[in-house]
């Protein structure tokens, strides 16, 4: 059979999780994996046109591709208390959101979908790469950001200000965790090597948590200059319980999410 073409991102969850899967450190069931990193919009992209075997996407982009490819039931971002937040260089209110520029992280990141759920209104969007939005705003190039990943630790000491967590507004709506991104492969693999996938991958999952250190040289390589406080935050934040096994709660949450989308498509 022919490499599978993988991809997912460089934030210090993917590469923690696809580590092991990556230097062959479990069985991969006589299974090959091709490689390549790439920003979470770009990987939305990437899985809507097709091009990838397995990859990891935003929730929201998945919405788009349930007829082409199918969620694995682990190596997913869900959670409480690790949703988006909305930051500016002012300490606006929620309800000032609607007359502000926003900066993005991507149209089909999950973080817009929810921006978009909670304040409806906010149509001022301006689209750009997640680590490009927090010197967005800073340089008052947009008035707010939705921030994603590691930035959620860096906004303070940048003298920005807190708006909303979107997370936290999901939570209180929905009493679920916040579907944030999920791995999914194409159907036209078939039923045989998807099956091998899922349980490559709860394997990787699994040896990342049971050797947290022997993941952090992959980690490290691709996380640039990120401090190593803040990677191991930023795992310790988006890898967990629901990253393992989705679990009832985490597929409950997962078609909340598809039925608020299949709504707001239909009005």
């Amino acid at each position: 059979m022919p490499k599978i073409k993988l991809a997912f991102s460089p934030c210090p969850n993917d590469t923690f999780i696809f580590d092991a899967i990556v230097h062959e450190k479990i069985d991969l069931e006589n299974l090959s994996f091709d490689y390549r990193l790439e920003d979470v919009e770009t990987l939305n992209h990437l899985a809507m046109e097709g091009r990838m075997d397995m990859i990891k996407v935003s929730y929201h982009a998945y919405l788009y591709l349930l007829n082409t490819y199918c969620l694995l039931n682990s190596g997913s971002a869900l959670g409480f208390g690790n949703g988006p937040l909305v930051i500016s260089g002012k300490p606006f209110q929620l309800e000032d959101l609607p007359g502000l520029t926003i900066a993005v992280p991507g149209e089909f990141t999950t973080a817009n979908l929810l921006l978009s759920i909670i304040v409806p209104e906010a149509r001022m969007k301006r689209i750009m790469v997640f680590d490009e939005i927090e010197d967005s705003v800073l340089s008052g190039k947009t008035d707010a950001g939705v921030i994603i990943h590691e930035n959620r630790f860096t906004y303070k000491g940048k003298g920005l200000f807190k708006i909303a967590d979107l997370g936290e507004h999901w939570e209180r709506l929905m009493h679920l965790p916040i579907p944030l991104g999920g791995i999914i492969t194409k159907k036209s693999l078939g039923f045989e090597t998807i099956n091998k996938l899922n349980r490559i991958m709860r394997r990787s999952v699994e040896y990342a948590m049971s050797h947290p250190e022997d993941t952090m040289e992959f980690v490290r390589a691709n996380a640039k200059e990120m401090d190593e406080t803040v990677m191991k935050k930023h795992i310790g934040l988006y890898v967990n319980d629901y990253t393992l096994d989705l679990g009832d709660e985490g597929k409950k949450a997962i078609q909340k999410l598809i039925m608020i989308h299949e709504n707001k498509a239909s009005s």
